[in-house]
């Protein structure tokens, strides 16, 4: 099993920057890819990015795209998703999550480990 805890979220004014992070231990960190998705109060988990088990890969959801990045170090077990020209529509609960295996994958049930999320809030 893999335990996954998030940081970093909090209140930040449209067209601002937050850099959120992710703390992963419980199995083997490099062997599997992570994502992060995210869930707007009443509204079901979106995908937001993926990237490769060894960080050669990555993927956005079209409403990122551009604006987002996510990187690894799978040295020190962590994951993260800068977050630059926030919007409003941003604003949601974060997850971290571990997928089954190696390759990035956009699908929600490709992945098995999730944190407890972090609190984003984009002001207009």
């Amino acid at each position: 099993q893999v335990q996954l805890v998030e940081s970093g979220g909090g209140l930040v004014q449209a067209g601002g920057s937050l850099r959120l992070s992710c703390a992963a231990s419980g199995r083997t960190f490099s062997r599997y890819a992570m994502g992060w998705f995210r869930q707007a109060p009443g509204k079901e988990r979106d995908f937001v990015a993926t990237i490769s088990w060894n960080g050669d890969s990555t993927y956005y959801a079209d409403s990122v795209k551009g604006r987002f990045t996510i990187s690894r170090d799978n040295a020190k077990n962590t994951v993260s998703l800068q977050m630059n020209s926030l919007k409003p529509e941003d604003t949601a609960v974060y997850y971290c999550a571990a997928a089954r295996g190696p390759y990035y994958s956009a699908n929600y049930y490709n992945y098995n480990g999730w944190g407890q999320g972090t609190q984003v809030t984009v002001s207009s």
